[in-house]
């Protein structure tokens, strides 16, 4: 039976990995991720956790450390934030390339300049392309089952990739929620023992990803992309199976009021559930407007998201990214990629908010929403909009 508890998310994420009997953790402390690796510093400072907490000199070492753990065969965490996350760039390749099962909790924070600590996500976009599995999270419980949901999908042989589990900095990384915590033989049944198949052995020393000549690198790189584009299917096996275990299920996509509505608003994160709040005043005025949330950002869910919109006449895609340059957000962009051959291709409006840590009311989302309607009805010599800016 579960244990209903008050608790700030990042230490709820320590109890979680707690439960999973992860082997070894290396972390560099960066706000807002800090409070996660210090309770999981504590977990096994004080033993109540059976593991190696390697206490590195900076992200970029924390997960190369993480390698050589997963190398091994060891069930292998991390967390990181917004700088730290950039500085780890070049290693994540290396992390998706080789297969390595890794787990990763990112509290989303702006990049700089000018300095901030706040929460958007100009660091998940930035690593979008890195090979990772990546899910979003809209409030702490989702974090904590997701995070739970991560290590098995990662350790699948079918997978063997790592994966990150995105919350909001700050916004939700360091609130106080009511949670469900599992108990550690719900936890056991539903998360297999790691049986990583190929750890190094010194016994028979093998050379890993050292060098790609030109003749098989593109070979190597689509293998990469199939097997990534398969774990979807792994992904959705182990929602499933959660769900049924747990009672709660989590889908790619996932509506909100959205069904036959003729405007819908996509959301990612934690800002979902103030859009949740101004759909349903929206709709106790009479207004048609629904709510979808995308959950799973790697690998995109092109299905899921043409039958969420089939129906709609205009989708109002808000990204708290700004991709400099181009199109507008970087969420909004892959979404009119993803619907560009549909049929009965609805409207595609793009609004960039939420950018440093800045919040969005209910009041604010109701703009957009009616920013957005007169937008695809009049048209708008930009490619996208940027709410809340002061003139």
């Amino acid at each position: 039976m579960a244990t209903k508890v008050g608790m700030e998310v990042s230490v709820a994420i320590g109890e979680v990995v707690k439960l999973t009997n992860t082997d070894v953790i290396a972390a560099y402390p960066i706000t807002p991720q800090t409070h996660i690796v210090e309770h999981l510093a504590e977990l096994v400072a004080d033993g109540e956790l059976d593991a190696e907490f390697i206490p590195v000199e900076s992200e970029h070492s924390a997960m190369s450390a993480c390698l050589g753990s997963a190398a091994v065969g060891a069930r292998t965490f991390t967390a990181t934030a917004g700088q730290g996350l950039e500085l780890m760039h070049e290693v994540l390749y290396v992390a998706s390339s080789m297969r390595f099962p890794i787990v990763m909790t990112v509290a989303n924070r702006a990049l700089s300049a000018p300095l901030s600590v706040w929460g958007d996500h100009s660091d998940a976009m930035a690593v979008r392309d890195t090979g990772w599995i990546q899910i979003f999270t809209e409030n702490g419980q989702e974090v904590v089952d997701n995070v739970l949901c991560a290590f098995r999908i990662a350790e699948d042989r079918k997978v063997l990739l790592p994966v990150m589990v995105h919350l909001d900095g700050f916004h939700l990384s360091h609130m106080i929620e009511p949670m469900l915590l599992p108990e550690q033989s719900e936890v056991d049944q539903f998360l297999p023992p790691n049986q990583y198949p190929l750890p190094l052995d010194p016994n028979k020393p093998v050379a890993m990803g050292d060098f790609g000549p030109p003749i098989i690198y593109s070979e190597t790189k689509w293998a990469q992309e199939v097997n990534l584009r398969a774990a979807k299917n792994v992904i959705l096996q182990c929602w499933k199976g959660f769900g049924d275990t747990f009672g709660r299920y989590y889908s790619p996509v996932e509506c909100y009021r959205g069904e036959d509505c003729r405007v819908l608003l996509l959301t990612m994160g934690s800002f979902s559930e103030t859009a949740m709040t101004a759909v349903d005043k929206m709709k106790s005025e009479g207004k048609d407007v629904g709510l979808i949330r995308l959950r799973l950002w790697r690998p995109f869910p092109f299905d899921e998201i043409r039958e969420a919109v089939k129906n709609a006449e205009v989708l109002i895609v808000l990204d708290r990214a700004l991709s400099f340059g181009g199109p507008g957000g970087p969420v909004c962009s892959e979404i009119k990629s993803a619907l560009y051959q549909a049929d009965n291709r609805p409207k595609i409006v793009s609004f960039v908010g939420g950018l440093g840590g800045r919040d969005i009311s209910v009041a604010g989302f109701e703009e957009i929403v009616n920013r957005g309607i007169e937008i695809s009805q009049t048209g708008s010599a930009q490619e996208f909009e940027i709410f809340g800016v002061r003139e």
